[in-house]
């Protein structure tokens, strides 16, 4: 666990550097466009490419690595394979894409012909070649991983979202929005330089391309596709969003992608560093049968990722306002409809920070065991039967809001299924033994709760930035006392290995 421990703060330093520069992209679009149609043009031309990215970039990634230690065939080989087999797919998908470019924007984006939808486009065309450096960079970023090299995967994503948003905001001030096109495409280039330069020392390395008719890309394609349609189905959180945002105020588009870029900042840094290092040593102790230390692993990292998580929850939920205020509102186009609208999302959304994260971790378990479609089955019972029922029950009545309650809603729902069949499938069980555990879990929550309902109702100061720092430092300080208090062995671990520095000193 300690090394778990070390390994996990090192890449979550790096993650977070590299997700700050991503969320500052984000803020200064909203300071430079605020909820305009100039905003929601490149929030929108950004979807599909981000889309393929994710979704087949993860499927083969997690894939590859999930085959990497059970393969009988050569390493080499079998990584030259492999190489061959996303190129040209991501190629080919990613030319189907360019050539529907009308058809696709005109349809699920809904633009109609004028100024608008040719800005639209424009930023589509150059986002979209990105998509094939990205998920090539993503499966590179997997060959480091899986040989240990954590700190230079993620260190690579820094370089992805620091060139875009140099090059993104320098271009902008000159050329406008399509500034962000030229960056996207630019800050891939970047990115897969760098991890090409990386990986040239890694083991078994080669970018010879190979004839991938063998086993193992049989294997890989089993194991990916479903991944592939779970990772799409989870994402369709976004095009589903923005299906509906579409429907409403142009501010919409603009306001739901903030709020749900905002809760989603630090879930993503914590969520990140916590799986690119678990999940490898989960592949490796599954393909050993290993099952004590899968059982280990598997509680050791949901109790990190709640323990992480819930406190950043909790906190955005009741300090969305003052937080919205801090990030925007000093931008020439952010007003005060614009802070009503996103603090207002980022209230609901904060709610869906845990459970998100937490369905990525617990799938990885599944994929593990070799078992891929039935995260499918149920990401699609949330994302397409109900996320999308609770959106049409509220939409009439809470517009925007709604589009945030079916997020919440079916992140739970998921949550709970992946859990209850983990449990009854595998025995991988999240209450047994460890009951006091849970129950400390849940004493630590209403804990926590109680003393942000208390900071939030009593220490109100004008100056925002004093607020935001002072409401935070004793919020985590009352936190800290409760991990305390309740005698948490993460923190115990911690606490002993500061000491054992200071008398080394």
């Amino acid at each position: 666990m300690n090394r778990i421990l070390k390994i996990v703060g090192a890449v979550a330093v790096i993650n977070i550097l590299a997700r700050l520069f991503g969320f500052l992209r984000e803020v200064i679009i909203g300071r430079q466009y605020g909820t305009t149609e100039f905003a929601a043009s490149i929030i929108n031309a950004y979807t599909i490419p981000n889309f393929l990215y994710l979704v087949i970039g993860g499927a083969f990634t997690t894939a590859f690595i999930s085959i990497y230690h059970k393969t009988s065939a050569s390493l080499t080989a079998y990584i030259r394979r492999t190489f061959t087999t996303i190129v040209v797919s991501i190629s080919i998908i990613s030319l189907l894409f360019i050539v529907f470019t009308d058809p696709i924007l005109q349809w699920y984006f809904q633009a109609p012909a004028g100024e608008e939808y040719e800005r639209l486009k424009s930023l589509y065309y150059w986002m979209m070649p990105s998509t094939i450096m990205l998920v090539l960079s993503t499966w590179l970023s997997g060959v480091l991983n899986v040989q240990g090299k954590f700190h230079l995967s993620s260190f690579s994503v820094l370089i992805y979202n620091l060139s875009f948003l140099i090059i993104s905001v320098g271009l902008s001030f000159v050329i406008g929005p399509i500034g962000y096109g030229v960056g996207a495409l630019l800050g891939a280039a970047c990115m897969l330089f760098f991890l090409v330069f990386g990986v040239r020392k890694a083991e078994h390395m080669s970018f010879k391309p190979m004839l991938p008719n063998t086993e193992d890309q049989k294997e890989l394609w089993k194991v990916a596709l479903p991944i592939m349609l779970g990772g799409a189905t989870a994402q369709m959180y976004i095009l589903i969003q923005r299906f509906f945002t579409n429907m409403l105020d142009v501010s919409t588009v603009s306001g739901v992608n903030y709020a749900t870029k905002m809760s989603q900042f630090p879930q993503a840094i914590l969520m990140t560093a916590v799986t690119t290092v678990i999940f490898p040593l989960l592949s490796k102790k599954e393909g050993e049968g290993d099952t004590s230390a899968v059982k280990g692993l598997y509680l050791r990292g949901l109790r990190l990722l709640y323990i992480l998580v819930m406190p950043i929850s909790v906190y955005f939920y009741f300090q969305a306002e003052p937080i919205v205020r801090i990030v925007f509102e000093s931008g020439n186009q952010w007003d005060e409809t614009s802070t009503v609208l996103t603090a207002s999302l980022l209230e609901i959304f904060s709610m869906t920070m845990f459970f998100l994260a937490a369905n990525m971790y617990v799938t990885r378990f599944y994929y593990a065991k070799g078992n891929s479609m039935t995260p499918v089955i149920f990401s699609f019972i949330a994302v397409f039967g109900v996320n999308i029922a609770v959106i049409q029950l509220m939409i009439g009545q809470y517009e925007a809001d709604a589009i945030a309650w079916g997020t919440v809603v079916s992140a739970v729902v998921n949550f709970i299924l992946l859990v209850a069949w983990l449990q009854w499938k595998y025995k991988l069980k999240l209450v047994d033994s460890n009951l006091r555990q849970f129950v400390k879990m849940v004493c630590l929550t209403i804990g926590y709760i109680a003393v942000t309902w208390l900071v939030t109702a009593y220490i109100q100061i004008d100056f925002i930035w004093a607020h935001a720092i002072v409401t935070f430092t004793v919020t985590m300080l009352g936190y800290a006392l409760l991990l305390v208090i309740l005698r948490f062995p993460e923190l115990q671990q911690i606490l002993v290995k500061m000491k054992k520095k200071v008398l080394k000193k």
